[in-house]
Parts: structure tokens; C-alpha cells; sequence
């Protein structure tokens, strides 16, 4: 599949004909560690170089049809992993933006879309929830509840083997809540569970923790980026999902009440990659990144320009541009912080896999973007 490149589009769209099924959203489960919710990275991954933190990204990996696309992506994190050289320069851990499994969160989904694929990336790995892995199946014999095969895999009290992940060696993670915040040496990591509806939904008491999340990084900004990963996208150009309005509303009035803005927006969902930057009247210019094609096969496409299914036209749209695309490779970003005497930057890199290539983990550099922080 090319990578495409001749769409102009450079407006983010909504999508007319979209439910908003709001009548999916699922009761969130009782946390697991105590409040705030915060996670110390080096409880996990201790002696972290002081000066520099490199990671992986994306979501959207399960896949219930050609799993091919996941290995082809988890593959090319493992290779760059294991070619690059320096200690400081391997990626630290690799963050899910949700959709894990395909098409319900049950445990026995867990081993061929998630343990299997991932059984050799040789770091930790971290996750929110997406609207696949917290819905439940009406017809599950076995009548889960929402999120508890997520929940046994990544919001344990102690650390400790899957019972679900068969033959592969994996332990359970420590996230404290399904929402929560990583502590990094150099990132604060604010991490939204937005639930089941198709445009997502965030409960009053989770927006009241945000908020002090975000006043709390402001605190710590000149030492600390400020990073959101939710898995609904606040702006896509794509013709599946479109923009989620209640996104947008949720983020802009947090912005406001905690009077900051966080440095970098990631966030899944839809199955591509796009870089909007959107100017705000302080002339703050936040990346919204979507990085969702980590292996689902079927990815989503950009939206023809003068389309009336997918308008672009409203003011809540303005001063948000495309910046970037690709919606025809599945792929992966790699996030680099780095401090010195002389500046401290985020730097991203999004990798495209090969459709021909199915275990030799080539990947090609598409973006590249620098944050100045």
C-alpha cells in the first residue's frame, strides 16, 4: 500500500452521519492504588539516565483479522531497540493508547492480540484503556464486567504473572487507576480513560482530577514536559470517526479552569497517523498527535476535500491545521526528551512498516517533529 501523499486536506472534519453512543459508557471500576494516581516510572525501570528519555508509541495494535500488522509494528520497535547502541537512547518503555484487543475486552483475547505480538519487546509497557478493551460482550457466557481483563493485565497491587497470557512470561503491570499519571525524570505522563462511546466520555470526578493533574505539572514544568494520552481524538480528518466535539470541549475548559496547556496531545482510535498543530488566542501551538495504526488491518483514510458527509467548515475547527498524514501504512512513534545546559526539547519520530515485510522489523522514518520546551 502507498503512503498517501496528493490529499490537500489540512482541516480537521466532523463526521455527519456519526452516532453519539452515549448509551455505551460503562460504570469505571473502583482504583486499585491510592489518590492522586501516580506512578513513578523508576519504581518499574530504575536508573534512568537523568538527561534523556526515549519511548514508543501508538494504539489501535489489537487485530481480530491479518494480525500480520502487529507483529510487522512491534518488530520495528524491537529492531530499532536492539540496533541503537547507547543505553540512553533505547526506548525506555512503550505506551498503548487503547484498543489492546478487538472486539471486546475478554481475557481470551488477551493472548493472541496482545501477550503473543508483544512477548518480545524487551521493555515495560503501559497503557489506557480504548472503547474495544472496556466494552463487554452480551453474549459472554461468562459475563465480564468492564475493564476486568484490562485490569488484571495492567492495574495490579503488586506485580505479578497473567493467568490468562498462557505460555508467555508476563507480569502484571502497576497503574494505579484506569486513569492516572506516570512520573518520568522528564515528562509528566497525564493518562484519560475516555470509555466506551464512540466519541468518548469523561466523568465530572475524573475532569476534577485532571484538572489538579494539570495545575500540578504546571508546578513542575521547567523540569517536566507536560504530555495527555487519551485514546478518543479531540481532531482527526478521517472519514471513520471525524473529530470528537466532546473531546474538544472536555480539554479546552481543563485548559482553562487549570490555566495551563499541557506540551504534546497523543492520543489512537482512529486507525492512522495525523499531526495537527492548533494555535490558541495566547499563541500557545499545541501538537495534537494521532498515532492509531499500530496493527489493526483495516486503517482509516483522510477525508476528499468539499465532502458534505465530512464538513470542515465549523469555527470550532479553525486555527487547527493538518500538519502531516499518512493513512496507508501502520506504524509507530517514538517520543525523545532531552535536557542540557543548552535547551530541553521533545522530539518525535513516526516509523512506517512495509506490508511485505513480516518479521525483520524495517521501518521507515515518515515525521519528525521538535517541540521546544
Amino acid at each position: 500500500m502507498p503512503i498517501s501523499t496528493n490529499n490537500p486536506r489540512k482541516r480537521p472534519v466532523f463526521k455527519v452521519a456519526a452516532v453519539d453512543d452515549q448509551e455505551k459508557f460503562r460504570p469505571l471500576p473502583s482504583p486499585v492504588g491510592a489518590y492522586p494516581y501516580h506512578l513513578n516510572l523508576e519504581k518499574i525501570k530504575p536508573q534512568l539516565p537523568a538527561n534523556k528519555m526515549v519511548f514508543d508509541v501508538c494504539g489501535d495494535t489489537g487485530g481480530i483479522i491479518l494480525p500480520t500488522f502487529q507483529h510487522q509494528v512491534v518488530a520495528g520497535m524491537i529492531r530499532q531497540y536492539n540496533e541503537t547502541t547507547e543505553p540512553q537512547d533505547q526506548s525506555k518503555f512503550f505506551f498503548h493508547l487503547g484498543d489492546l484487543v478487538y472486539n471486546f475486552g475478554q481475557e481470551h483475547e488477551y493472548y493472541p492480540q496482545f501477550f503473543e505480538p508483544f512477548k518480545n519487546y524487551p521493555a515495560p509497557i503501559f497503557a489506557i484503556s480504548g472503547n474495544h478493551d472496556a466494552d463487554v460482550d452480551p453474549n459472554d457466557p461468562l459475563k465480564p464486567q468492564s475493564l476486568d481483563a484490562f485490569l488484571k493485565v495492567f492495574c495490579d497491587t503488586e506485580s505479578k504473572p497473567v493467568s490468562f497470557s498462557g505460555d508467555i512470561n508476563f507480569k502484571s503491570n502497576i497503574q494505579p487507576n484506569i486513569y492516572w499519571t506516570l512520573e518520568t525524570p522528564l515528562a509528566n505522563i497525564i493518562c484519560l480513560y475516555s470509555n466506551v462511546p464512540r466519541f468518548g466520555t469523561i466523568t465530572a470526578e475524573q475532569k476534577d482530577w485532571f484538572i489538579e493533574e494539570l495545575k500540578n505539572a504546571k508546578r513542575q514544568r521547567t523540569k517536566k514536559a507536560i504530555i495527555v494520552c487519551l485514546h478518543h481524538s479531540a481532531y482527526s480528518a478521517d472519514i471513520n470517526h471525524g473529530s470528537s466535539l466532546r473531546m474538544q470541549a472536555f480539554l479546552d475548559v481543563c485548559f482553562e479552569v487549570a490555566n495551563v496547556k499541557p506540551d504534546l496531545i497523543l492520543s489512537g482510535h482512529v486507525h492512522n497517523y495525523q499531526r495537527f498543530n492548533k494555535q490558541y488566542a495566547d499563541g500557545k501551538v499545541l501538537p495534537f498527535i494521532v498515532a492509531g495504526a499500530g496493527g489493526y488491518a483495516q486503517l482509516h483514510a483522510i477525508a476528499s476535500l468539499n465532502d458534505p458527509a465530512f464538513p470542515d467548515d465549523s469555527e470550532l475547527l479553525d486555527n487547527v491545521v493538518l500538519e502531516r498524514y499518512c493513512d496507508a501504512s501502520h506504524g509507530f512513534l517514538k517520543i525523545a526528551i532531552e535536557k542540557t545546559e543548552e535547551q530541553f526539547t521533545l522530539t518525535g519520530n513516526y516509523y512506517t512498516v512495509s506490508p511485505e515485510e513480516t518479521t525483520n522489523g524495517q521501518a521507515t522514518l515518515f515525521d519528525s517533529f521538535i517541540i521546544n520546551l
